[in-house]
């Protein structure tokens, strides 16, 4: 369907479009093509269709198509020959890391975040109680004061939600989780969006998470790695639970708020 270098004058047949919600429908389409280079059907040597013949295959802008494609270069997927048009490069022998892209199309694809957040996440707060200079806890507070800043000018808070994450991760002291997160972000970003909008459908839920983001500060402030833990890994358990008690996944027997410590 894609391959404009075996038949470049053919009109590219349409694909599903891209839909909203998504903070950017550019990091949707570089997924979406990456996942077809990935895949193969992209092959090294084949050229891509043409930005205008993009655009009009996955119903979006010019624009975000050429965002798309700078994507794709920044990732080593593809590059440009002058006069010519954007090539399909031979896979490199250190794959970048890329996640399967169905994580921004599907709710229940929401759950597979949330359990990438759940390995994560509490080992970060844990290092960044070990590690978090007074700057870095000041830093965190202020962090969640712009969420509840957000949310009370009727935001949604997650940009602010982000930046908090990313407050506890740079507080490790460890530049790759900076990294790391900030790969993540384009897939944590939709999940979180979903999280917050049905959090904030009930002023309970509200309070809830408010009381889970201080409780994982004061532990780090506190330089208590286990309770950092322990409350990093239970904002996560519960963030899921909340999304089955708000009927936006289905209600399991076996769900829990207790973290698998507690649970042993």
């Amino acid at each position: 369907m894609l391959n404009a270098s075996k038949s470049p004058s053919a009109p590219a047949r349409p694909a599903e479009p891209l839909r909203q919600p998504a903070d950017r429908l550019s990091d949707r389409l570089a997924l979406r093509l990456g996942a077809l280079i990935e895949s193969g059907k992209l092959a090294p040597g084949d050229r891509l269709p043409t930005e205008q013949q993009l655009a009009a295959t996955h119903g979006v802008s010019r624009t975000v198509v050429r965002e798309a494609v700078h994507q794709l270069k920044s990732r080593a997927l593809v590059a440009s020959r002058q006069g010519s048009g954007v090539y399909v490069v031979p896979r490199p022998h250190h794959q970048p890391l890329v996640f399967d892209p169905s994580v921004l199309e599907s709710v229940d694809a929401v759950v597979h975040v949330v359990e990438v957040r759940r390995v994560l996440e509490g080992e970060i707060a844990a290092l960044a109680a070990e590690r978090a200079t007074r700057a870095q806890v000041a830093t965190l507070r202020r962090a969640l004061k712009g969420i509840d800043a957000a949310v009370s000018s009727g935001g949604d808070g997650v940009a602010e939600d982000l930046a908090f994450h990313h407050a506890i991760g740079e507080a490790t002291g460890n530049p790759q989780f900076k990294q790391l997160l900030g790969f993540l972000e384009q897939y944590l970003r939709e999940a979180m969006r979903i999280t917050r909008g049905n959090e904030a459908r009930r002023q309970d839920f509200m309070e809830e998470v408010q009381r889970e983001h201080h409780a994982i500060v004061e532990a780090i402030a506190a330089r208590d790695p286990v309770a950092a833990r322990q409350h990093a890994l239970r904002h996560i358990a519960r963030g899921r639970q909340r999304l089955a008690e708000g009927g936006v996944l289905p209600l399991s027997g076996k769900t829990t708020n207790k973290t698998p410590k507690e649970r042993r």
